[in-house]
C-alpha cells in the first residue's frame, strides 16, 4: 500500500510543482511586458 500511495502523491506533487513554475514564469513575463509596454511603470 506504501507503494501505492507514494505512485499516487507524486503525480499530484510534480503536478501542483508544474503549476507552481508555471505561475512563477507567468508572473514574470507579465512583470517583463509591462516594463517594455509602459517604460514610467514603477519598480
Amino acid at each position: 500500500m506504501t507503494t501505492r500511495d507514494d505512485d499516487d502523491g507524486k503525480p499530484k506533487f510534480g503536478r501542483l510543482l508544474l503549476v507552481l513554475i508555471g505561475a512563477v514564469l507567468i508572473c514574470a513575463g507579465l512583470t517583463w511586458l509591462m516594463g517594455n509596454v509602459f517604460p514610467n511603470f514603477p519598480n
